[in-house]
């Protein structure tokens, strides 16, 4: 057998640094390193400014999922300053966040996943014409219909905190931005006019009848029902089909989410059964192939220390696992958690290229409705958020489901101040690297088994597999 080594990277069409090492053998990937190659060390600047600084340097963590650093960070101090937001507080929080979390899945779905299929590689395949017009590059049909909707869409982030991204209305007792009711008005009109486009452009069905759908059969039935260019999500269903993406890409079986907008429950799901519930506590995160100094410890008393020249490390990213165990984060996993039937039929056997981009879209047909209910709660007039008076001394933490899955932020507080800080992002989960006991992260496992075809020097199942767990590099070396 002969083994060949191939470096991948950087990768376009992923926010940050990105590069994969492929150990290849008889036209498939046998072992997988992933490394974040950027530094960037925000946890070492929050260290010693007052609390409320983290509300605004977390979010320069990433413009992408800003609104999920502020959540995080105000969780944090809320938990520290025992604060309770007021109902109308909580609900326009949730609104911003699950705002942030559609736009990111169909900018993922649509610029960021779907282009792939636009290559020439796939020119032989009786889809390929529909992808390439709708799917190429700066160039395809989809990508001009969802940017000016997503663009009026994300005026929901201006009428509920003011700006996007980097807002400061999130803060410990609520959101500072209160809503009237001729505002309550406008944001109905924004999403019943988001909602049009969705149910037109991307299921060409009704958002109640995809959130429906319970079973891979349901789904099968459901794409056979039309032409596969109906619709943007048919058309990957097909290309899926004929391309075996449910075979593709296998992760972890353990999943976990930390709940959200009490509308998806908190857990970890291990493939069969119902959950358990999730413990933050026995979340830690090892360092034996990152070049950071020290050892394995649980974020609260965890340290950022840059050690570059260390032997044996490829990457910047720690390597979070839960009771030692390697876990996966993001929609799947919380859909799965959710016990909707759909998803945990398709992640039953650790989860796929196909049940990736599936989870994320349902996700999408479950959160617009809920938006809504959500902004019909809304009663101008009432408060929108409560003053906090002082932070406790001690460790506290926030935790959030970011669109890319599971973000948690821990501080160590001392006089107002923080003593320590550290923050465990989705893509730390996804993307990390082998542990001290050489158990490869979720990526790193998934991508093994992956073909790579002759001549290929960025394989396009790789980058299918790696895509599919829509990246955020930059969050994930924070």
């Amino acid at each position: 057998m002969t083994t060949s080594r191939l470096i991948v990277g950087p990768f376009n069409r992923v926010e940050g640094d990105l590069e994969v090492t492929l150990d290849i053998a008889d036209g498939v990937v046998r072992e997988a390193r992933v490394g974040a190659t950027l530094f960037r060390g925000f946890e070492i600047l929050l260290r010693g400014r007052p609390a409320l600084d983290a509300l605004v340097v977390a979010p320069r963590i990433c413009g992408i999922c800003s609104v999920s650093q502020s959540t995080a960070a105000a969780r944090l101090l809320a938990a520290s300053a025992g604060a309770d937001a007021p109902p109308n507080g909580r609900l326009a929080a949730d609104l911003v966040l699950a705002a942030e979390n559609v736009a990111d899945h169909l900018t993922h779905f649509v610029l960021f996943f779907m282009p792939d299929f636009a290559r020439a590689c796939y020119a032989g395949h009786p889809w390929h014409a529909t992808a390439l017009r709708r799917f190429a590059a700066m160039e395809g049909e989809a990508t001009r219909r969802l940017l000016p909707a997503r663009a009026r869409f994300l005026h929901l982030m201006g009428l509920l905190a003011g700006k996007w991204p980097h807002s400061l209305a999130l803060q410990p007792g609520g959101t500072t931005k209160a809503v009237d009711a001729a505002e309550r008005i406008r944001l109905l009109s924004i999403l019943a006019e988001f909602r049009e486009f969705v149910e037109e452009a991307v299921f060409a069905d009704r958002l109640e009848r995809i959130a429906a759908l319970d079973s891979p059969d349901a789904l099968a039935a459901w794409a056979d029902e039309m032409p596969a260019e109906t619709g943007d999500f048919r058309l990957f269903l097909h290309i899926a089909q004929d391309l075996g993406l449910a075979s593709l890409g296998k992760g972890p079986r353990l999943l976990l989410s930390s709940g959200s907008f009490g509308l998806f429950r908190s857990g970890v799901w291990g493939g069969a059964g119902e959950p358990v519930p999730f413990d933050p506590a026995s979340v830690v995160e090892d360092t034996a192939s990152a070049w950071l100094a020290g050892p394995a410890a649980h974020p609260s008393s965890g340290t950022t220390v840059p050690l570059p020249d260390k032997e044996g490390a490829y990457t910047w990213c720690k390597a979070p696992r839960l009771d030692g165990r390697v876990a996966e984060v993001g929609a799947l996993a919380r859909q799965a958690v959710d016990g909707h039937p759909l998803v945990r039929a398709l992640a039953a056997e650790g989860g796929s290229v196909l049940a990736r981009v599936v989870a994320r879209l349902l996700e999408v047909a479950r959160l617009l409705p809920a938006m809504e209910a959500w902004v019909k709660a809304l009663r101008p007039g009432e408060p929108f958020c409560t003053a906090t008076a002082g932070f406790a001394d001690g460790p506290a933490a926030g935790l959030v489901e970011a669109a890319r899955g599971t973000l948690g932020h821990w501080a160590t507080l001392s006089g107002d101040h923080i003593a320590g800080y550290q923050v465990v992002a989705p893509t730390t989960w996804n993307f990390s690297p082998r542990d001290a006991e050489g158990h490869p992260g979720a990526l790193e496992a998934a991508l093994a088994g992956t073909p790579v075809l002759p001549g290929e020097t960025t394989p396009v199942a790789v980058q299918h597999v790696v895509r599919s767990f829509d990246p955020c590099m930059v969050c994930t070396v924070h």
